[in-house]
């Protein structure tokens, strides 16, 4: 964690909205005049798109059905570690971008499924924001978590994450509800070991929650809507968490726990702008007071 030079995480596994909320972030970052250095965790995948094909095939053939974008076979957590390590020190690092699609690398003459050359992190930026699947990941060799002062956890209920994973593979990258079906198999070794842990390191979390039938995501002809669902939304630690102020603010909610508010799915931009904006004005507060001295 660090004063001048302060880290915020969303995690979430592929599906979950984490891309959504980062642009809550980014009104919030808009309005409060605050510099982000915007970083990807897919950025932090060790292979590109055609080099996973490849490796995905040969640890087919030697027996490993398991082998994800989710495990660290697949991923640089050391890298990622140093990373956040490294800005929280002095601000400065670098970052690559992975891109995705056509409209992502055709300005850039390349290929998509292929990064962007590693490169410094600009000056002068106040906060370092991260939105991938492994902004809290803890192995037995690295500890991604322990770099963040503010980390977010954004995990709908399963049923629905597949839902949401199914429906934008389909739609934008031309996949068959078969081959999403055999990624979710694939990962799901890896989601058990490596995305649920980081969800008990998380400061905040959000869980949409639908009330309509998913029982069988897999032929789910539409997403649940906001307005479908309700939100659940668990403080790690609840202490200096104005309560009162939220349930007021948030039309329909209530609490179920000491530290958990649940309220419309619908709420959820305006319960992110509540709940981070005082959150970021303490960060910057402490990186004001800290630069000062």
């Amino acid at each position: 964690m660090s004063v001048k030079h302060p880290i915020i995480a969303i995690t979430g596994s592929s599906g979950a909205g984490t891309t959504s909320v980062m642009r809550t972030f980014e009104q919030i970052f808009r309005r409060e005049g605050v510099t982000a250095a915007f970083l990807e965790g897919d950025s932090f995948h060790r292979y590109d798109r055609a080099q996973m094909k490849q490796k995905m095939a040969e640890e087919v053939e030697r027996g490993n059905h398991d082998f994800s974008h989710f495990g660290p076979e697949a991923n640089l957590f050391e890298e990622l570690a140093e990373l956040f390590r490294a800005y929280g020190e002095t601000g400065q690092g670098r970052r690559r971008k992975y891109l995705h699609d056509v409209e992502e690398a055709r300005p850039l003459g390349k290929e998509p499924g292929t990064f962007t050359p590693w490169e410094q992190i600009p000056e002068n930026t106040d906060v370092m924001f991260y939105e991938g699947l492994h902004g809290a990941v803890v192995t037995d060799k690295v500890n991604v978590a322990q770099h963040v002062d503010l980390l977010i956890g954004v995990v709908p209920v399963i049923n629905l994450e597949w839902i949401q994973k199914l429906h934008r593979d389909k739609a934008m990258r031309g996949y068959s509800t078969e081959a999403v079906t055999d990624t979710i198999l694939r990962r799901m070794h890896d989601y058990v070991h490596y995305i649920c842990p980081q969800f008990t390191h998380t400061h905040v979390n959000f869980q949409r929650v639908p009330v309509v039938d998913t029982s069988n995501p897999f032929i789910a002809r539409f997403i649940p809507t906001p307005d479908e669902s309700m939100l659940v939304i668990r403080f790690a630690n609840p202490r200096g968490i104005d309560f009162p102020y939220l349930l007021s603010m948030l039309d329909g909610s209530f609490m179920s726990r000491a530290n958990t508010i649940v309220c419309p799915g619908g709420k959820m931009d305006l319960a992110m702008q509540l709940i981070f904006t005082p959150m970021i004005w303490r960060l910057m507060e402490r990186r004001k007071h800290a630069l000062e001295r």
